[in-house]
């Protein structure tokens, strides 16, 4: 019965899904556009946009994707996320989750 666990465990941690590591130096070069809207540091001084310092990485670059792959629909984030890559995108969500 053991080995029937371990085996179950090690195929569970070779399908779950890879994350790449985001890079913050990274993420913090390629957040400047950002910035215009979600502040220098990722606080936003306008009510309508939200703040991402301290988000959590793995939920920023989901909503990243989306917004990118058309999931979700937004008239300002939809084309400023369509032509981030995956790298980007943990770049960058790894820069707003260290804030």
């Amino acid at each position: 019965m053991n080995k029937l666990m371990t085996a179950a465990a090690v195929m569970a941690l070779l399908s779950a899904p890879a994350f790449a590591a985001g890079d913050a130096e990274a993420g913090k070069a390629k957040s400047a556009v950002c910035a215009a809207c979600h502040g220098a540091e990722g606080i936003s001084a306008i009510d309508m946009y939200p703040n991402l310092a301290g988000q959590k990485a793995t939920y920023a670059a989901k909503q990243l994707k989306a917004f990118r792959d058309g999931e979700r629909n937004d008239p300002v984030m939809s084309p400023m996320a369509k032509p981030l890559s995956d790298q980007d995108i943990e770049d960058l969500a790894a820069y707003y989750a260290g804030l």
